[in-house]
């Protein structure tokens, strides 16, 4: 009795305003899971909106094909190749849903690949099939669907769930309780329409409770599975958090023991020169020399050139061996504070232009010893220009400093001019030039080419790679620009550097 009543209200109403709520239940599902796609790049949400759709499209077609049939009393032409075709469909979403949901999980890639190929093979076959059916009046579509999607994706399916009932995933039995839901209802609106053809209505209801109900199941599945995705991404950032301040432990921890380093083999060289004794020179002579190749590998992580810190030493221990104690202790206590400046500037990201000018002079300084100091330094700085307050990457300077005097001066004879210029062009830029009266760049190139051992440098450019990456932090961009001085018959080389501040 109580069926026979509730499938009196459903004819009374003619099940249009179940499947009219049904229909925009499916829309708003469906137009939920393509915004997840979207945001989330996930093709389960994807799949599983193309599943939606399709089943969306096949109620607003049955139920059109009633209003038609009501209306003129005739069935649409192609009617039940249309609705096969869209069960086909939604079968074959539904299908390669299961599988982009289980993922990894579920299959690995060979496996999901020759699947997918059989469930597109089927596809193609549809397509052929539907061809037939718009030039003939046969229900090849019906009956391929029948004989064929019906048990290829019958036999499919149960290799599917064998395999999900040993999946290891908490996903899991929302796709076995949405499917089971589904084939439930199915099978008992099948069985209802089968009863008596006055309980087709009653059937549909039921059809319609299964779909909604495997909805509920599956929707709470993507999300629990995006859970688990957002969580292992927060495992892995996590991970990645962690190792970071390792190596930045280990870094520090590197630089510390170079600076140990460095500080033991000044002790011993201020030691070497007290005592002034033969055998002790020797000694200290050989130990010297057996770690300075350690020192050469170590020094590349201070940023300082492994032949600057060699030749600088070897600079400071001859003043030693020649028994010179003031000139020996007064550039080994530059050498020193150059160390610790460079030692220091490593570690940050921007330094004052005072500190680099400084750390500049003081690499001009121990230089010079290898030429007798005949270059002749000079920085001139505008008035009312506070450099402490002037932040520039570290190290800035140096590259066309050695530059200047290596490929500049080192091969001029006479009189060696080097100037370093600070000048404030305007409220957002300040002008640095590095001046030398060189031999100039063109004869400097002459001479690198007819050196049989020819070094490529990457100083400069590395140094514009960094003034680029400093700019972006600004509204005004740097500019850095080479000119050639030839006047009087002179010659020289002047860099002239661009840079914006705040």
């Amino acid at each position: 009795m109580l069926i026979d009543w509730i499938n009196k209200i459903l004819v009374a109403n003619q099940i249009g305003f179940i499947a009219a709520l049904f229909i925009g239940i499916l829309l708003v599902i469906f137009i939920q899971n393509l915004v997840f796609y979207l945001n989330y790049k996930d093709r389960s949400y994807l799949w599983y909106a193309l599943y939606i759709f399709v089943i969306l499209s096949d109620q607003l077609f049955i139920n059109f094909d009633i209003y038609h049939n009501l209306k003129f009393g005739t069935e649409l032409r192609l009617g039940n190749s249309i609705h096969h075709t869209l069960e086909w469909l939604y079968n074959s979403a539904y299908f390669i849903f299961v599988i982009n949901f289980g993922g990894q999980a579920l299959f690995n890639k060979n496996k999901a690949r020759i699947l997918k190929q059989i469930v597109g093979a089927m596809l193609m076959l549809l397509i052929v099939l539907l061809v037939i059916d718009l030039f003939t009046k046969a229900n090849w579509v019906g009956n391929g669907f029948l004989y064929v999607a019906v048990p290829v994706l019958s036999g499919l399916s149960i290799v599917v769930f064998r395999y999900l009932f040993s999946m290891d995933s908490p996903i899991r039995n929302y796709i076995l309780w949405g499917a089971f839901s589904f084939t439930v209802f199915s099978i008992i609106a099948l069985v209802t329409t089968m009863i008596s053809n006055k309980y087709i209505a009653l059937g549909w209801g039921i059809f319609y409770i299964g779909v909604f109900i495997e909805n509920i199941f599956f929707s709470i599945g993507l999300v629990i599975k995006q859970k688990l995705v957002f969580k292992e991404r927060d495992a892995s950032q996590r991970e990645l958090i962690k190792q970071l301040r390792e190596n930045q432990k280990l870094k520090n921890k590197l630089a510390d023991h170079l600076k140990e380093k460095v500080a033991e083999k000044t002790k011993e060289v201020v030691l070497l020169h007290k005592k002034a004794e033969e055998d002790r020179i020797k000694k200290i002579e050989i130990a010297f020399e057996k770690e300075m190749s350690e020192l050469k590998i170590s020094s590349l992580q201070s940023q300082m050139n492994p032949h600057f810190i060699f030749n600088s030493l070897n600079s400071i221990k001859l003043y030693i061996i020649k028994n010179d104690k003031e000139n020996a202790v007064y550039y080994l206590n530059k050498f020193s504070k150059l160390v610790r400046k460079i030692l220091s500037a490593s570690r940050e990201k921007e330094v004052s232009l005072q500190e680099e000018l400084e750390t500049v002079e003081l690499y001009v300084n121990i230089e010079n010893i290898r030429f007798k100091n005949s270059i002749q330094f000079k920085i001139e700085i505008d008035e009312g220009l506070n450099l402490s307050t002037i932040k520039i990457p570290p190290l800035l300077l140096q590259p066309f400093i050695e530059n200047a005097i290596w490929h500049g001066l080192s091969s001029k004879r006479g009189a060696k001019e080097l100037t370093v210029k600070v000048t404030k062009e305007s409220s957002k830029f300040i002008k640095i030039h590095i001046i030398d009266n060189g031999i100039g760049r063109k004869k400097a190139m002459l001479l690198k080419d007819n050196k049989l051992h020819k070094k490529e440098s990457i100083g400069i450019k590395l140094t514009s790679e960094r003034l680029a990456i400093f700019s972006k932090n600004f509204e005004n961009k740097h500019h850095l620009k080479f000119i050639d001085i030839e006047e009087d018959k002179g010659f020289g080389t002047k860099v002239i550097i661009d840079l914006p501040i705040q």
